[in-house]
């Protein structure tokens, strides 16, 4: 495991690099609003990716590196991971890959980005599909608007709501609610065998 600082237009942000024996391709997760990369989910993630064949870069945002809770305005956290993906395929991943992915609020930036920054395919923890108890106030265009395929891992009682399956979305349901904690096993096992079959997609 090794850690590298990138510059962003809104500060340093971190990567801690997991490395696969083969390197097929490489995965960037980022955490959720008020959490870090210690999350049980992203660690199972990380785990399953790596058993697969697939490099993981762990990021941390700036807001989080420079010590503060409160997340930064969308679009901040959103340039600041175009940039360490640039960054990260540039100087680590060279001619692989990228997959973008994380959890809750990273999720969201994975999905907003995607496009702009090529990402062959979407990793989704926990996507917020609307805050609590506020079902008018949908993100699913966030969702909607990746192109490549995506998977969504989903708690079953997620007060944050459930997204559809569609044709390039799989959706799977485990035990637990947003925080994914209660069966990090079914995470990392539906990471694991869904990247099996993204592999073959762009292999």
């Amino acid at each position: 495991m090794t850690r590298a600082e990138i510059d962003t237009p809104h500060g340093a942000a971190r990567a801690e690099l997991h490395s696969a024996e083969e390197g097929r391709a490489a995965l960037l997760l980022g955490h959720g609003a008020g959490g870090g990369i210690e999350a049980p989910d992203l660690v199972a993630a990380t785990r399953a990716a790596t058993a697969a064949g697939v490099h993981v870069a762990l990021v941390e945002q700036p807001y989080r590196v420079a010590g503060r809770r409160a997340p930064a305005p969308a679009r901040q956290l959103d340039a600041a991971w175009l940039a360490v993906a640039a960054d990260l395929g540039e100087r680590w991943f060279p001619d692989l890959p990228l997959l973008f992915g994380g959890r809750s609020s990273g999720a969201r930036v994975a999905c907003r980005t995607a496009d702009a920054g090529a990402a062959s395919a979407v990793l989704c923890l926990a996507f917020p599909v609307h805050p609590p108890g506020k079902p008018e106030k949908s993100r699913m265009d966030e969702l909607r608007a990746v192109e490549p395929p995506v998977l969504v891992v989903q708690g079953e009682r997620d007060a944050f709501g459930r997204p559809e399956p569609a044709p390039e979305r799989e959706v799977v349901l485990v035990a637990g609610d947003h925080s994914l904690k209660a069966d990090p096993e079914s995470v990392g096992r539906a990471v694991q065998e869904w990247l099996g079959r993204v592999l073959r997609l762009i292999d």
